[in-house]
């Protein structure tokens, strides 16, 4: 009998400490997105209804809309709970390794896949909070591998940096082609 549940307890509200900053911000978005469907899609005249460009989208943004203001009216009557920025402040930090990443994409043009990767490998590390010296070693050798095994086992064609062109002539063919 332990594995029926109720009705009223398959709907009970968990609320998380960020839950009130998420649906603000889902509803603000979602009414923002519904706001531009005019500007950002057609309606064709004599298409079906379910046909248009603009319906299913429509259809779509509205049902966020609404259901964004359930989420903001159940986070707003349940009880409060503490750490609500704490939570806000680790969603934002997450954004710090996307910035890593571009930064990442961004470089490889310039330096090149192999000394980029191995930068970003070992800084990444240190940023990780790891200060050893085999560990950070490690790093390097795994970055090695991974460019080694992307540009010659896999034949996957990433850029070469601009910095391999003031290399001597045998030693820039060589980091071409498997660096």
């Amino acid at each position: 009998m332990s594995r029926v549940k109720t009705l009223q307890s398959l709907f009970k509200r968990y609320r998380r400490p960020g839950d009130i900053v998420f649906a603000w911000v889902a509803l603000i978005l979602s009414a923002f997105f519904l706001s531009q469907l005019f500007d950002q899609t057609a309606w064709r005249k004599g298409a079906k209804l379910f046909a248009q460009p603009r319906f299913w989208p429509g259809v779509a943004l509205s049902g966020m809309v609404v259901f964004a203001a359930f989420h903001l009216l159940g986070s707003a009557l349940s009880e409060r709970i503490y750490g609500r920025w704490r939570e806000v402040w680790l969603w934002i930090a997450s954004f710090e390794y996307a910035a890593w990443f571009i930064g990442y994409a961004m470089a490889v043009p310039y330096t090149g896949y192999l000394p980029t990767t191995v930068l970003f490998a070992v800084i990444l590390t240190l940023r990780a909070g790891y200060r050893r010296i085999p560990t950070l070693i490690a790093a390097a050798v795994s970055a090695v591998v991974i460019v080694v095994l992307f540009k010659t086992l896999l034949k996957v064609n990433l850029p070469s940096g601009q910095i391999y062109e003031a290399l001597p002539d045998g030693l820039r063919q060589i980091m071409l082609t498997y660096f």
